[in-house]
């Protein structure tokens, strides 16, 4: 069924919508935006050093790393790490030969790897490296408990079984596991998981005067009996080896942020049985957890993790970041008390002007010049009381991703933004400025969460609405359109104060597709022993 009306809803799909939890009026909204897609922002240049990102000298690295423990010690600090997402990623390579044919084998592998097949030579190097993986043993013993010998399908080239036992039911399953439980590193003591690297790391940059250490994860509503169980039996192991407790709450994406599907014309994309089709909205989705999460909050993907020999590292400049973030924030509330709480002085406005403008990187009002001090005033207590962040970036080494720019609002206004390639105009003066990029957003983020009240603030009063994502989708072999959120890290956080700090290269070691594990910043050191 189709409506002339690209708004009209029927009664029964109103209380299919409300059901859902979301408003009708919010979704025709959306079915505008897809019909007038929303401005794409304007870049004026990319941040470097010296403008727009800060580079420390390791006097001053120390010396916020004195104030990060202070608020460590009091329990100020939180980990926030989405980990809803599913593994199939990871294996997208070797998932392409499993379902194409069962009786794929090495020889045809190389076949098609001289042909240039990309996903070819993924899986043959992923074969090559297969005893060097931290679950092959595992993958060992699935297939010796069905009188199955590994090693004679690795020297027969037999792919089909292989990837069965790994990616199945059959075996390990690992297709159908999120990201977050796929075994990452090998020790002598055993495996660990992205999420059990995750916790032992929150030791060196987390751990409270009480030996407590503070996580929030999201998942998938399907998936959280799987991570309660999987913490129930790991957080006491780790608990037990570093000597400290683990405060772990889940929470999942809330349904009402789920966002209609539309059909290419822009009308409700209707199932068979007549009934809309609503789906997840993207990670800026969780704009809402991250909300109620904790006072000082990292916010860092599940896959970038990295072995004990090089957490330390890690943990050095997370409490650098989060340093600088203390430091911003109580010079940032005092000025907000003397603008608040008394008639501020020339002198007083001048400092906090200094401030915001030198500190924050937040250029001037135009026509300041012409201002009262009551307006300008008015406008630096808008200003200072908004969330902030500092971001940790590193140098681009062309991974596909965001990166810090100056940026052009709606309004004019010229603000420190982390952008993505998809959001760049498609135009050649946008995507030349886009690619002068140096830098690197990692998601290695530290989140002032509260105000200079100490309350949490309500982050969707600082997300820009019009920065959502228009994607073409299918399913069931039928085209569509989805709408995203705007980014958690891009529009999720548009009007935040933001600060950007250079981190070294070493910090960021993604696992985007399983063969990044066989890289040796997940592999043990010679020194280690096994």
């Amino acid at each position: 069924m189709k409506t002339t009306n690209p708004t009209h809803l029927t009664v029964n799909e109103r209380k299919q919508i409300m059901a859902h939890g979301i408003h009708p009026e919010e979704v025709l909204r959306q079915l505008m935006l897809f019909q007038n897609p929303p401005q794409t922002i304007i870049l004026d240049r990319p941040c470097v050093p010296g403008d727009g990102i800060q580079v420390l000298s390791k006097d001053d690295a120390e010396h916020l790393i004195q104030i990060a423990d202070e608020a460590r010690l009091s329990g100020r600090l939180t980990a926030f790490i989405p980990a809803s997402g599913a593994s199939s990623r990871m294996f997208k390579s070797l998932l392409h030969f499993f379902t194409e044919s069962s009786a794929m084998n090495r020889a045809r592998l190389q076949e098609r790897a001289r042909r240039g097949d990309s996903d070819a030579r993924e899986t043959l190097l992923f074969l090559e490296g297969l005893q060097r993986f931290p679950f092959f043993e595992d993958l060992k013993a699935a297939t010796a408990k069905d009188h199955h010998n590994i090693e004679e399908w690795i020297d027969q080239g037999k792919i089909g079984p292989l990837l069965a036992y790994l990616l199945t039911p059959q075996g390990l399953d690992y297709a159908s596991l999120p990201k977050a439980l796929i075994p990452f590193h090998r020790y002598a003591e055993g495996n660990r998981t992205a999420l059990e690297e995750h916790l032992a790391a929150g030791d060196e940059f987390l751990r409270d005067r009480e030996g407590i250490c503070r996580f929030h994860i999201t998942v998938s509503p399907e998936q959280q009996p799987l991570f309660e169980a999987f913490l129930q039996q790991a957080a006491p192991r780790l608990e037990k080896l570093l000597q400290c407790r683990y405060e772990v709450t889940l929470s999942t994406q809330r349904k009402s942020s789920d966002t209609l599907a539309a059909d290419l014309d822009n009308r409700p994309f209707r199932l068979e049985n007549g009934r809309l089709l609503f789906r997840p909205g993207g990670h800026g989705a969780l704009l809402e957890n991250l909300e109620g999460s904790g006072d000082i909050v990292f916010l860092n993907n599940i896959d970038n993790v990295v072995r004990d020999g090089t957490a330390k590292s890690t943990g050095y400049w997370r409490k650098v970041l989060a340093g600088c973030l203390v430091e911003l924030q109580t010079e940032a509330f005092q000025h907000l008390s003397n603008l608040t709480n008394q008639e501020p002085g020339s002198r007083a406005l001048e400092r906090a002007l200094g401030f915001v403008t030198l500190r924050l990187s937040v250029p001037p009002p135009r026509g300041l010049t012409g201002w009262t001090e009551r307006k300008l005033q008015g406008w630096m207590i808008d200003r200072l009381n908004r969330p902030l962040r500092v971001c940790g970036v590193v140098q681009n080494t062309g991974e596909a991703g965001g990166g810090p720019f100056w940026v052009w609002d709606t309004s004019k206004e010229l603000s420190l933004q982390i952008v993505e390639k998809a959001q760049v105009a498609p135009s050649l003066d946008q995507e030349v400025i886009f690619s002068w990029s140096t830098h690197f957003n990692p998601v290695s983020i530290v989140c002032g969460l509260r105000d200079w009240k100490g309350q949490p603030f309500n982050l969707a009063k600082f997300a820009d609405p019009g920065a959502v994502f228009i994607a073409r989708k299918s399913h069931l072999g039928q085209e569509l359109k989805t709408l995203e959120w705007p980014g958690l890290w891009n529009g999720g956080m548009a009007r935040w104060n933001t600060v950007f700090v250079e981190m070294p290269l070493s910090v960021f070691n993604p696992v985007k597709t399983i063969n990044d594990l066989l890289k040796s910043g997940h592999q043990p050191s010679n020194k280690e022993v096994l």
